[in-house]
């Protein structure tokens, strides 16, 4: 069983990561930021450090119960456009990486951390900018049948 300062330290690294992630979701102006991201992961962290090992179905009620946060920020636009899908899928993707964490797997939490943040900075990078498929829907939308046809 670990120590009291090292499921602490899953904890301080979770809220390291869900502040990051919130910090570049309210940069981006999404209904939910630095804050909320960060408890999200520190909750998510805390619950499986103490209780995931020996109750597994904790797991699950934290993804579900972090389900419904994530569906509160999905809104429908005077547009008739759904927005804040990226941003709820992005909180359900911060309690799975404080449920890593929580569980003892650091280096994968830090690394799926990274992932997603490429995932929301990509049409932002430079270099990764031409992989942002809203740069491609013009070309990709023509009504003419493909050649051949």
């Amino acid at each position: 069983m670990p120590g009291e300062w090292t499921l602490f330290g899953r904890v301080v690294l979770s809220f390291g990561i869900g502040f990051a992630i919130g910090w570049e979701r309210e940069v981006r102006g999404a209904a939910a930021g630095d804050r909320t991201f960060a408890l999200v992961t520190t909750a998510s962290a805390a619950v499986v450090a103490v209780w995931g090992r020996s109750a597994p179905n904790t797991v699950a009620g934290v993804m579900t119960g972090v389900g419904f946060i994530g569906g509160g920020l999905v809104l429908r636009g005077e547009s008739g456009m759904i927005k804040g899908v990226t941003t709820a899928a992005t909180i359900w993707m911060a309690a799975a990486i404080g449920v890593v964490a929580g569980a003892g797997d650091l280096l994968l939490a830090t690394l799926i951390a990274a992932l997603t943040l490429v995932t929301l900075e990509v049409r932002y990078i430079p270099v990764l900018r031409a992989l942002d498929a809203r740069r491609h829907v013009a070309k990709m939308s023509d009504d003419s049948p493909p050649e051949g046809m």
